[in-house]
C-alpha cells in the first residue's frame, strides 16, 4: 500500500483501517508512507511499514522536505528510490495506492510500469468520495494525463463512497473505458469504542468534541469555538479540543491558553480518537473524509466547518451529507462565534432527525473490498 502523506492524517488513517481489515491468514501488508508521525501508530502482525522522507506542500505543486534540508529534487529522488526497489524486493500480488494516481510528482510511475510489465501485481487506484468541484478536477486530470494514467496502469479504480451521493463518473467526465474499472465501494468504518468512558464524560453534562483532523489549517475553526464559549459562557455542556500534531506552534499555544481559562479539555494529539467520539453528543469538525468516516461509523452528530481552499473537496461533502440528513454545517465563509453557537445549540437539544438517519447508516466499504480480494485470489 501507498501513502504519500504530505500533510494531515486522513492518507495515513484510512491506509491503516484498510490494511487492518485487509489482513488475513497468509497475507502480510507493507505500507510505504512519508507521514512524519507514522510511528505513533500501534502496527498489528502481519503489518508494518517502510517510511520515506516526509514531504511538505507549499501550493498545489511546490512541496519541500519536512525535516532534512536538502533540495526538493534530491528529496524526491530518495523517496522513488526507496518506493521502487521496495516493490521490487516485496514483489506484491496486489498494490493499493490511496488518492494520488501517479503518487507524489509522478513518484510512483515507474513502480506502476514496472509491475504492468512483472505481471503479476493487480494495482488498485482508491479514491475518496470527492476530489475537488468538477471543473477543477477535469482540468487538473487533462493537464496531468491522469485519464492515461488511469485507462493504462491501473486495474481497477475503488471509490470510497456512494454513486448516488455524487457520482465522479459524471462529475469529472471519466470516460467508459475507466468507468467500466470503477467499484464504488461505500464509505469505510472505523474503529469504535464502547461509550460512558469516565475520564471523558463527567458531570453528567453533554460532551463537545472539536477536532481539526491534522490541524494545519484548524484554526480559524477553533479560534471561532473559543470566541464563542468566551462569549456566551454556556453551562450545559463541556469541551475536549484536539488541534491535531500539524498545527503551527503558537497558533496551538493560543488555544491552549485560552482553553486552560475556560475549563476546556485540551490535547494536541489524541491517540484512540475513537475514545472520545464513542462518548460525544457533538463533534465539531472540519470536512475531511476520514473524520467524517469516524463520526458515522460512532453513530454521533456532526457539526462541519469545511475549509474552501485550497479545493472545495471538504465542502461539496458537507453540501451532500447535509442533503442525505447525516450532518450539519458551517460555510467557510459564514464561520464565527455567533454562528458556532446558534449550531451547537440547535444540534445538542434537536438533532433527533439527524441521528435517526445516522443509526440506519450502512458501511459497506470493506466488505466489498475483501470480495475483489477474495475475487483476485480466485484468479491467481
Amino acid at each position: 500500500m501507498y501513502s504519500h502523506d504530505t500533510y494531515g492524517l486522513g492518507h495515513i488513517r484510512r491506509t491503516m483501517a484498510i490494511a487492518s481489515q485487509l489482513k488475513c491468514h497468509g497475507v502480510n501488508i507493507l505500507i510505504i508512507t512519508g507521514s512524519p508521525i507514522v510511528g505513533r501508530f500501534e502496527f498489528p502482525e502481519q503489518i508494518d511499514f517502510v517510511r520515506i522522507p516526509g514531504m511538505i506542500k507549499q501550493s498545489n505543486d511546490n512541496y519541500i522536505p519536512h525535516s532534512i534540508k536538502i533540495d526538493p529534487i534530491h528529496a524526491m529522488s530518495i523517496r522513488q528510490s526507496i518506493i521502487d526497489a521496495t516493490a521490487k524486493s516485496f514483489q506484491p500480488d496486489l498494490f493499493i495506492v490511496d488518492k494520488a494516481p501517479r503518487g507524489l510528482k509522478h513518484e510512483i510511475m515507474p513502480t506502476l510500469e514496472w509491475m504492468k510489465q512483472y505481471g503479476k501485481t493487480r494495482t488498485i487506484l482508491g479514491l475518496r468520495d470527492i476530489m475537488d468541484d468538477s471543473e477543477s478536477t477535469t482540468r487538473d486530470w487533462k493537464e496531468k494525463g491522469i485519464y492515461d494514467v488511469l485507462e493504462n496502469l491501473y486495474s481497477e479504480i475503488w471509490v470510497y463512497g456512494h454513486k448516488e451521493y455524487y457520482n465522479p463518473i459524471k462529475e469529472y467526465s471519466i470516460p467508459e473505458s475507466i468507468s467500466k474499472k470503477m467499484i464504488f465501494t461505500g464509505y469505510i468504518p472505523r474503529k469504535t469504542h464502547s461509550r460512558s468512558c469516565p475520564e471523558v464524560r463527567k458531570n453528567g453534562k453533554k460532551l463537545v468534541v472539536i477536532t481539526a483532523g491534522g490541524g494545519g489549517d484548524g484554526y480559524p475553526m477553533m479560534d471561532a469555538y473559543l470566541k464563542a464559549l468566551e462569549k456566551y459562557n454556556p453551562q450545559n455542556f463541556r469541551t475536549v479540543m484536539v488541534t491535531g500534531p500539524f498545527m503551527p506552534t503558537e497558533q496551538r499555544r493560543d488555544l491552549s491558553e485560552r482553553a486552560k481559562k475556560l475549563s476546556v479539555t485540551f490535547y494536541h494529539f489524541y491517540r484512540r480518537m475513537e475514545k472520545l467520539f464513542s462518548n460525544a453528543d457533538l463533534i465539531v469538525s472540519m470536512g475531511g473524509y476520514n473524520t467524517v468516516c469516524e463520526i458515522l461509523s460512532h453513530k454521533q452528530v456532526g457539526l462541519i466547518v469545511p475549509r474552501e481552499t485550497p479545493r472545495l473537496e471538504q465542502t461539496i461533502r458537507a453540501q451532500v451529507l447535509k442533503e442525505q440528513n447525516l450532518a450539519d454545517y458551517i460555510p467557510w465563509h459564514k464561520l464565527g462565534p455567533d454562528t458556532m453557537m446558534d449550531k451547537i445549540n440547535h444540534l445538542l437539544n434537536d438533532s433527533n432527525s439527524i441521528k435517526e438517519t445516522v443509526s440506519n447508516f450502512k458501511f459497506t466499504g470493506l466488505d466489498v473490498m475483501h470480495q475483489r480480494v477474495n475475487l483476485f485470489k480466485e484468479i491467481c
